[in-house]
């Protein structure tokens, strides 16, 4: 859709006087003063919100004959916060992609925000605005700044006006400490620097579910902690998160409930502290003795 936008870079006046006028507090306190949009991430460190913002109900997918999910059923509380795990090819990458319809299921159901996905285009893009997706390789536009890439959604999907959601853009990149970088072109960007963009890119959409696609596996050792303490911080102020990854750490210190998968079925379903001491299946057992170890 945004192949070929071709935006007019704001010159590094413009981002300087974003980052030193304080618009974007009286805008927010604005907007929730007419009821709009809030940007601001409301503190719920450990309590889980009443009732499910996803239902995946006997949700199955195949690629050709390849079954690939089988008799998915999993619900997702309003502010709780999992981390899907288990071996390579096992559907994990492909059970998130279906919550947003980058992938097609074929039998079940998947609700998201009382919104059932179907074939509707509609509902389909209603639940695209609201779920944020972060990807393994960041997935920015290479001819745009970082700042154009954080105002797109805003400005094309929610109809912001540019200099409302540069300002929110601007908020959310001094969120993840790189507002720095806003002039340069995401080339010009380390990995974990790219990341921590793809997230406030997602933020900017005031989304009420976030996606992580195994989004420190493409980098380097040193840049994997910036990008986790910047998940963590969501974590803490009370996202709902659903994280594809091997960062058990994470895992620990994070999330309400670890899913273990393998060959397309959830496995195990348990909180960190018994999935972590006391696995029940014999497949998560083999996958935490040689991930651990």
């Amino acid at each position: 859709m945004f192949r070929n936008v071709k935006l007019q870079p704001p010159p590094r006046e413009r981002i300087k006087d974003l980052r030193g006028r304080r618009l974007i507090n009286s805008t927010l306190r604005e907007a929730g003063e007419n009821n709009k949009m809030t940007y601001q991430a409301t503190k719920t460190p450990d309590k889980v919100s009443t009732g499910p913002i996803i239902r995946i109900v006997s949700m199955h997918k195949w690629f050709g004959e390849f079954h690939v999910l089988k008799d998915i059923n999993l619900s997702v509380d309003k502010g709780e916060r999992i981390v899907i795990c288990g071996p390579s090819g096992s559907g994990k990458s492909t059970l998130i992609r279906c919550i947003n319809r980058l992938e097609e299921h074929q039998r079940g159901k998947i609700i998201v925000d009382d919104i059932e996905l179907t074939n509707d285009i509609k509902n389909i893009e209603k639940i695209r605005v609201e779920v944020g997706m972060v990807f393994q390789h960041f997935n920015l536009f290479p001819h745009l700044t970082i700042l154009e890439n954080l105002t797109l959604g805003p400005i094309w999907v929610r109809k912001l006006p540019r200099s409302e959601a540069e300002d929110i853009a601007m908020y959310f990149l001094e969120k993840v400490h790189i507002a720095e970088q806003a002039a340069k072109f995401p080339g010009q960007l380390s990995g974990g620097q790219q990341q921590r963009v793809a997230i406030a890119r997602s933020l900017c959409m005031k989304p009420k579910v976030m996606l992580f696609d195994e989004p420190t596996s493409a980098l380097d050792p040193e840049m994997v902690k910036e990008v986790l303490d910047v998940m963590m911080q969501l974590a803490h102020e009370g996202m709902t998160m659903l994280v594809v990854s091997h960062e058990m750490g994470f895992a620990k210190s994070v999330a309400h409930r670890v899913l273990f998968m393998d060959s397309g079925q959830i496995l195990e379903e348990n909180t960190p502290g018994e999935f972590f001491s006391n696995p029940r299946h014999d497949r998560s057992k083999l996958f935490l003795s040689q991930i651990l170890h």
